[in-house]
């Protein structure tokens, strides 16, 4: 039984503390268990590596303090779609929301399941079709039969989740507040283990690669391309902390609580990130993590504890990835939807997207939607091709709609502000630069990844003009 527009609404269930333990779950994934080996490839210096973490907080805060006035002007579902709607008008609010369900919320989404799969792949081998199907490709770009195994348990994974949020915010929030406490404490936990452990050094720190310096930085501005491509890594694990928007008519008191939720959130989430990747390399040095960073199917997180505590504490590791990248997928799945949700209601979306249901209250059609599109993506390609892609895409919107603050001084002047960007008008400028400087260096350095968001971007051309003739 389809309800009949407005019968059915979205109930508001997040407060401060679980707003920020809502924002917490759907950025601490599966970046700070992975990424660290790839940047470390990049860079080959365990002091290069942690000054990218630390930049790529700094950015992210600059980004949040710049947002969070933004959201507090807007708290309505919708997050970046609404922002850029109301800011430069209908149209870039569409291809952002388009660009969500293509490349960025359901491309993060079949990346973090994907690390969900790898863990489980670490505790119980999974199956694979071996021989010709794991090179056989698609246009010479995708290998959807490589790792299938893999890729069948990250799709059972988005199904079952896309389930429980199906069923109501509730059901939906109180895992993401469950898991969120457990992958905190856990990673304190790991913290004072490896610190504790006879083996780590903090030599370890200062220690660079044999290999260093890597050849790039001898070329003209080598350091700064080398540095953005390891903070594209870097910002993997940064990414959701906009997602919070999303679900604006669900949090209470929002004008106060959204500002507060942003800012409060990637405080934690930066201070958290530099702890671990600073045992990390405390307890493995950095040509062993590269070596890592070699080998497929690999998780860093997993082999620094392999290395000391045996397969007793690579299994421990690997659990405790399952259950972050499992808390992280549902809360992204959760936000995800109600971007399609609020397009839907605008007539910019397929229609049946802006269906609540009539009993859990959720946008349920989105939510399908969304994930059968992820998991699609799923078997389009690696973990590293999807996140860069989705980075890359993710920040044209961001650049967008920081730039926006400056547009909403004067159009909504008047309007009462209970919370204003700290540093204005230098922080949003300085995340501005970046966004810029990121996007060139990716396009240049990694041209397959940008060229498919990209592309999957302008495939939304032809859709928003049907959008607009059925709404006409």
């Amino acid at each position: 039984m389809q309800n009949k527009p407005g019968t059915a609404k979205l109930v508001q269930y997040f407060g401060l503390t679980t707003g920020i333990i809502l924002i917490i779950s759907s950025i601490i994934g599966s970046g700070v268990y992975k990424k660290i080996a790839p940047m470390s490839l990049a860079l080959e210096s365990p002091e290069l590596i942690l000054l990218a973490w630390v930049l790529a907080g700094m950015v992210t805060l600059f980004g949040v303090l710049t947002v969070a006035e933004i959201a507090m002007l807007m708290p309505v579902s919708g997050g970046p779609f609404t922002y850029l709607r109301q800011i430069y008008g209908e149209r870039t609010g569409y291809f952002y929301g388009w660009a969500s369900f293509a490349c960025i919320q359901s491309a993060s989404t079949a990346s973090i399941s994907y690390v969900f799969a790898q863990s489980v792949n670490s505790i119980f081998p999974l199956p694979i079709l071996g021989g010709a199907w794991e090179t056989m490709s698609a246009f010479g770009i995708f290998t959807p039969f490589a790792n299938l195994g893999v890729k069948l348990v990250a799709v059972a994974l988005i199904v079952l989740l896309t389930a429980i949020n199906y069923r109501g915010v509730k059901q939906g929030g109180q895992v993401s507040n469950v898991i969120t406490v457990v992958v905190t404490i856990s990673l304190l936990l790991i913290i004072l283990l490896c610190l504790s452990m006879s083996g780590g050094s903090i030599a370890h720190l200062t220690q660079d690669a044999v290999s260093y310096p890597p050849p790039v930085l001898n070329e003209s501005g080598g350091f700064f391309k080398l540095m953005f491509l390891a903070m594209l890594a870097a910002f993997w694990a940064y990414e959701g902390w906009m997602n919070i928007g999303f679900v604006g008519d669900e949090i209470k008191n929002a004008q106060q609580n959204i500002p507060k939720i942003l800012i409060f959130g990637i405080l934690i989430i930066t201070t958290i990130y530099f702890l671990v990747n600073s045992t990390y390399l405390f307890v493995m040095p950095v040509d062993e993590m590269m070596a890592v960073a070699k080998q497929e199917n690999t998780v860093a997180a997993v082999e620094v504890l392999r290395k000391f505590t045996g397969n007793g504490g690579a299994f421990a590791i690997s659990l405790l990835i399952v259950i972050t990248t499992a808390g992280c997928t549902n809360a992204t799945i959760l936000t995800a939807a109600r971007v399609y949700y609020a397009m839907a209601r605008e007539g910019l979306f397929f229609k049946h997207a802006a269906y609540v249901h009539p009993r859990f209250h959720t946008p349920s059609k989105a939510l399908v939607m969304f994930a059968t599109w992820s998991c699609i993506l799923v078997f389009s390609g690696t973990f590293d091709q999807l996140t860069d892609m989705m980075v890359f895409s993710q920040f044209i919107f961001y650049g967008l709609v920081v730039a926006g603050v400056f547009i909403l001084r004067r159009k909504m002047a008047d309007v009462p502000r209970t919370y204003k960007t700290i540093g204005y008008p230098v922080v949003p400028v300085l995340f501005l630069l970046f966004c810029a400087g990121l996007l060139i260096n990716t396009f240049m350095e990694r041209p397959r990844e940008a060229g498919m968001g990209l592309a999957l971007i302008a495939l939304g051309a032809p859709f928003y003009y049907l959008f607009k003739q059925k709404s006409k």
